[in-house]
């Protein structure tokens, strides 16, 4: 299983169609991962339903900070490496190092994935 991180809210000024684009760059790594042989997973796949359950009122509030990356984080526990794609971000950079403290596989290229039984 396979985290992939990358930018979420960075440099889109929390406009839902930049955040998307954002999301949608995640999730097509995610399907690349998954032709490769791999279980690929999100943070956000975890931690938006949640969020949103919790009862947040906007991206970024209170409820937002205290599920966002923290489930991602834990999220780490249950995965053999860490995916970073894209631009600068300090959430995407967390999960790195919190993979990092955890011993897992840090990849930055799709070429670098090994491929896991080729779907």
């Amino acid at each position: 299983m396979i985290l992939v991180a990358g930018p979420y809210r960075s440099g889109t000024n929390d406009q839902p169609e930049l955040i998307a684009a954002n999301v949608k760059a995640m999730t097509d790594m995610a399907l690349e991962l998954y032709k490769l042989g791999h279980l690929p997973v999100l943070g956000e796949w975890f931690a938006l339903p949640l969020i949103e359950a919790a009862g947040s009122k906007e991206t970024g509030d209170q409820i937002f900070n205290e599920i966002f990356h923290p489930v991602a984080v834990q999220l780490i526990d249950h995965c053999d490496a860490v995916m970073r794609i894209g631009g600068p971000s300090a959430g995407a950079d967390e999960m790195i190092k919190a993979g990092q403290k955890k011993g897992k596989i840090i990849f930055h290229k799709l070429s670098e994935i090994p491929t896991y039984g080729k779907r």
